[in-house]
């Protein structure tokens, strides 16, 4: 894979698509621009948005989800999950096919009338086909809603509004896509991530040279400037030693060793270990997932282990995604990359037809900052029950107003979060609206302590690097008093609180710093590794491991 050639491909249509949604979003927001006729509440959205989170992150939030969804669509185009290719053109020709199709009379499936009106001329424009193609383009979001709506939101609002121009032209966004995400490239799901990583490498360096000049990191700038894509050998290192230890210490007649290149065998007898009676049982969370590197790889494993356990492999892609694999992520755009990427996985398992048919989908928790009014959590009461309104749940309800900014690190007050959703998911409220929103709102706190909660058996990560320094304030309060003793960067802080997710005996597989192993304002996080759990084993990857950073990998087992 030509990482050089994603990487300037990334960078340069961040900047274009910047560039052109911020062109389009000044027609649209036009006192005279027919929008504010033709689609009075998406602009009124749109202007609330710019309001609430201000012109600039719209922009940039407006153009990431455009390139993923066009890097998704090219992604299917290439391996066949498409019926008619979407943004690329058939074998000898140089239009999409999709707009091809609807040139020679065959248009998709509900798809709206206007598109034949415009390519038949009967509906006057300076351009029907590139005006057909954008209204093609949307029919095909919203299709793909259904099976991936954590990537194809219907789009109905300011997002449609402000899609770039000029995606027919041989020197388009498109094109350009077209010529590094190559069918081969596209055989991998990795490129995704890469992709990922390369597009937001610019902010990554703005935020860093505003540390320079004493500017904090703000959440909203958090993933940039943490956001790491793992080498796939490093990631194999992780999950084989983790994931494919535990499942060769239940199964030692297992011939999963013979798979994984980089599995170290224990060179003791072990008998202190989490016990395992069938594949489903295993948990796995990546609780800083990004794009989902580690975790397509844990099903690529998951997928070898049921696969020897005699399952069938129609039923394989489902179990994994609704039994075994959860992602926590802070960053919307990251966390739609990471589903889409384990949905790619069913979809190279089972074919288009199966996975179209499929039902399960990928449990990526993507955080999201919840806060209740002193009146609403009044009718927290009557929307849980009195029985479950208990101090504890109370806690937990104002923990995930900075969920942005804390992420994973937040540590859920409420023990048994599963079962107070199971209960309020299922209370109706007939047609009171305010006690509706209550209920969403409770819900969605509740789906993410749930995430949270200490239920996995193995937890891997590549969490995020950021020393005190470089921390907003709210972030830097948050560690003092919640991580006293790894309050120093992001990364020892998730050391423990990986530690803390993880189920008594289960593992943990990191890749952290070194300095948690020597810097005396870390000694006593290292007193009580030592003194609560069992390492396993640590690999030095050496200067550049990722050709960006000097790494150390750490697996710990709890007692």
């Amino acid at each position: 894979m030509d990482t050089n050639a994603l990487k300037k491909f990334a960078q340069a249509a961040r900047n274009l698509l910047i560039d052109q949604v911020t062109a389009k979003l000044d027609l649209v927001l036009d006192d005279a621009a027919p929008a504010r006729r033709e689609h009075p509440k998406a602009v009124k959205d749109l202007e609330n948005a710019i309001a609430k989170d201000g012109k600039q992150q719209v922009i940039e939030q407006v153009a990431f989800t455009w390139f993923n969804r066009f890097t998704a669509l090219r992604f299917m185009d290439a391996n066949g999950h498409t019926q008619v290719r979407v943004v690329s053109p058939a074998e000898g020709a140089t239009r999409p096919e999709i707009l091809s199709e609807a040139m020679a009379g065959h248009l998709p499936d509900g798809a709206p009338s206007t598109i034949q009106s415009l390519l038949e001329g009967r509906t006057p424009s300076n351009d029907p086909q590139a005006e057909a193609y954008r209204l093609l383009l949307v029919h095909a979001c919203n299709t793909w809603h259904k099976h991936m709506p954590f990537l194809f939101e219907e789009i109905d609002d300011y997002t449609e509004l402000l899609m770039p121009e000029d995606l027919l032209s041989q020197t388009s966004i498109l094109a350009e896509l077209r010529k590094v995400m190559t069918e081969d490239a596209c055989q991998d799901v990795e490129i995704i991530g890469w992709l990922y990583q390369f597009y937001i490498s610019e902010k990554k360096d703005q935020v860093f040279a505003g540390l320079k000049k004493n500017q904090k990191i703000t959440a909203e700038n958090i993933p940039a400037a943490t956001q790491l894509f793992t080498p796939h050998w490093i990631v194999r290192y992780l999950v084989e030693n983790s994931l494919g230890r535990l499942w060769l210490l239940n199964n030692p007649q297992s011939g999963l060793a013979t798979k994984m290149d980089y599995y170290i065998a224990p060179e003791e007898p072990e008998t202190d270990f989490l016990k395992i009676t069938k594949p489903e049982e295993i948990r796995i969370c990546d609780p800083a997932a990004g794009s989902g590197h580690m975790l397509t790889y844990a099903f690529d494993l998951l997928y070898a282990i049921y696969e020897e356990e005699g399952y069938d492999a129609t039923e394989i892609p489902a179990l994994i995604l609704t039994h075994n694999l959860t992602g926590v992520e802070i960053d919307d755009r990251a966390g739609a990359l990471a589903a889409f990427a384990l949905a790619m996985k069913a979809a190279a398992k089972l074919g288009r037809r199966r996975f179209l048919r499929m039902e399960a989908k990928p449990d990526i928790c993507v955080l999201q900052n919840v806060s209740f009014t002193d009146a609403e959590m009044q009718d927290v009461a009557a929307v849980v029950g009195k029985d479950l309104f208990t101090d504890e749940l109370r806690e937990t309800l104002g923990q995930f107003e900075q969920a942005k900014n804390f992420g994973s690190l937040i540590v859920p007050k409420l023990r048994d979060p599963a079962e107070t959703l199971r209960v309020v998911e299922a209370r109706e409220f007939g047609g009171d609206l305010l006690l509706k929103d209550v209920q969403e709102g409770v819900i969605a706190v509740l789906r993410m302590a749930e995430a949270l909660s200490p239920k996995y058996h193995v937890v891997v990560a590549n969490p995020p690097y950021m020393g005190s320094g470089g921390m907003n304030d709210v972030l830097k309060a948050f560690a003092d008093k919640a991580f006293k003793e790894s309050k120093f960067d992001l990364y020892a802080m998730f050391i423990d609180r990986n530690r803390l997710i993880a189920r008594p005996a289960g593992y943990v597989a990191m890749i952290t710093m070194q300095g948690w192993m020597f810097l005396s304002r870390l000694e006593r996080q290292r007193c009580n590794i030592i003194s609560d759990n069992k390492i396993l084993g640590v690999a030095h990857l050496g200067n550049r491991g990722f050709d960006l950073l000097v790494a150390k990998w750490s697996r710990l087992l709890r007692f």
